[in-house]
């Protein structure tokens, strides 16, 4: 193996180049992994714009797939040649969240792609620990989504959705999408989802999502309310990110309702909310930041099994070279759902 790789490095906000650097060297316990494929996240454009607190350079990307590269001394659970995936959230394991089971807010908490070098590259280093091995009859494309399955889960668990509820969500994106198939594999009686960008209508129309609501023809509350017999709806997801949203959100849903704050919207974003509302309507705010514990095998075993099939919503796969231009696309055209970057191809 050569001691050099290609990896598409963000110098600084807007700069990304397509370059030659130092395949990662690994420890004892540490798994190098020769990536297959990696998605483009909706979080990925707000890194490159700047606009999420991230060091710059940074090898982005944290959606990913490969095959066991390396492996450590002292790596016992899998072998060169097993096609893997990882949770991209490494933790001290010693403080206090750790210890309650909440690794997620370790103050020493590193994101891969985010904190430190992901998956934008031909080889990513991970920690044993977060490894998750894959069935080999798992295509590379499928086995990609499955972190961003895995936040989508640890989203519906956190918002508790129960059997015969009436679930609306804001935005028929990569993640919307997502929540409103397995609001439907809940149990929900009626999902309703709404959207703007007519490709993204299509696409959640071709999915059988109950109710595709045009939200730039017609009022999505008033939408909502007339197809929840003016009450709004038990549970109502917000997957977009944008203040706008967020207010409509707290309009759609109803008195003892459950509104799951899942977008990210931009970390310095503020909004207006009228605490009485909260207080009389009694209502439950869950927020949902990422995937991790058990959604990681759940997501493996939704994928395998194929009770959710992430080709639905795809749009293309792009090599290497071509990923700062499939992040500006993400970030500017809403006509593309999801892209994923094969690693493995690069344009000489």
């Amino acid at each position: 193996m050569k001691n050099t790789m290609l990896a598409a490095v963000l110098h600084k906000p807007e700069d990304m180049r397509v370059e030659e650097v130092l395949v990662p060297e690994i420890g004892e316990n540490e798994i190098l992994i020769a990536v297959q494929r990696c998605g483009i996240c909706g979080t990925d454009p707000h890194i490159y714009r700047g606009h999420f607190p991230a060091p710059t350079p940074l090898i982005q990307g944290h959606e990913f797939s490969g095959v066991v590269a390396r492996i450590g001394s002292a790596v016992n659970t899998v072998q060169v040649g097993d096609h893997v995936t990882a949770d991209i959230n490494i933790s001290c394991g010693k403080c206090f969240y750790c210890r309650m089971g909440q690794k997620l807010f370790c103050e020493e908490i590193t994101q891969i792609g985010v904190h430190i070098n992901g998956a934008f590259a031909q080889y990513v280093k991970v920690p044993e620990s977060n490894i998750y091995k894959l069935p080999e009859d798992m295509s590379w494309e499928d086995a990609a989504y499955i972190e961003p399955l895995a936040c989508v889960i640890r989203g519906q668990e956190r918002a508790n959705i129960t059997m015969g509820s009436t679930v609306a969500i804001i935005g028929a994106g990569p993640m919307g999408l997502v929540h409103a198939q397995l609001a439907r594999l809940n149990g929900a009686s009626k999902v309703i989802i709404t959207e703007m960008n007519a490709v993204r209508i299509e696409k959640a129309k071709s999915l059988g999502i109950d109710h595709v609501i045009d939200a730039s023809a017609q009022d999505p509350v008033k939408a909502v309310f007339d197809l929840t017999e003016g009450r709004g709806a038990d549970f109502v997801i917000e997957a977009v990110g944008a203040v706008p949203t967020y207010q409509q959100a707290f309009q759609m849903v109803r008195r003892g309702g459950v509104l799951v704050t899942y977008g990210a919207a931009p970390a310095n974003a503020v909004m207006e909310i009228k605490p009485f509302e909260i207080y009389s309507k009694e209502l439950t705010i869950v927020g949902s930041y990422a995937g991790t514990y058990d959604t990681w095998l759940k997501a493996i075993h939704l994928i395998s099994s194929k009770r959710f099939k992430p080709t639905d919503i795809i749009t293309k796969t792009i090599p290497l070279q071509q990923v700062e231009d499939g992040v500006r696309e993400a970030m500017t055209n809403k006509d593309t759902i999801k892209i994923i970057v094969d690693c493995t191809t690069v344009n000489e």
